[in-house]
């Protein structure tokens, strides 16, 4: 059996602190497998995270973990650098691995990584280049997060399509039956009616993947 890509999305709808658990669950499984850790969010949810891992006595591995709120990706006028978060992360992975990790666990809201400005426009070109990195770079593994009801239905549905895989829980990732690669992917919403339906159900009756 092929293993899970390791370039998943989680998608949900509601208070984020509901997702804290499982999250917090898988940071301490990839803190036991030798990974660093980097949590990418807003100061509120850093700091919620941080007290959550601190309740469940992780205080010996702060070292491997990466808590962080900083948008030193956005360009000079605050706009999204795909360039520059690409770079980023890569950076981010090659200084974990000679720190002496196996490997760098990321994962981000991506209503925070894209700024203030709300902009989604880049979003498929930048998961298209996260899905490449994560291709050429075995060594990473990422969950990008996407909360609903912060996000257009849109830029939920691109992101929902350009994943091959959905986080689930700490113990359970699958295959995204979705998934749209760049020769297939298309712009046009509702062309696909089993994914239009999906989000209706989420966007309507603000319930979380899977559905």
């Amino acid at each position: 059996m092929e293993p899970t890509p390791r370039h998943q999305c989680l998608i949900y709808h509601g208070d984020a602190s509901r997702q804290l658990g499982a999250l917090a669950a898988e940071i301490r499984g990839r803190l036991a497998q030798n990974y660093r850790c980097l949590y990418f969010n807003s100061p509120p949810m850093v700091a919620r995270l941080q007290s959550f891992l601190g309740a469940t006595n992780i205080d010996h591995e702060w070292s491997s973990l990466i808590l962080s709120s900083e948008l030193r990706h956005l360009d000079e006028n605050g706009s999204f650098d795909v360039g520059r978060m690409i770079e980023s992360l890569s950076d981010e992975l090659d200084r974990a691995l000679s720190a002496g990790y196996d490997g760098l666990w990321a994962s981000g809201d991506m209503a925070w990584e894209f700024g203030p400005k709300k902009d989604f426009s880049k979003l498929v070109e930048y998961e298209w280049q996260v899905e490449e990195l994560h291709c050429k770079r075995p060594e990473l593994i990422g969950v990008c997060q996407y909360r609903a009801d912060t996000l257009p239905r849109e830029a939920t549905r691109r992101g929902f399509l350009v994943h091959p895989a959905l986080f689930i829980s700490e113990t359970l990732s699958i295959n995204n039956p979705f998934y749209s690669p760049p020769e297939a992917f298309t712009e046009e919403p509702g062309k696909n009616p089993e994914v239009e339906s999906a989000l209706d159900r989420i966007y309507g009756q603000g319930i979380s993947l899977p559905v």
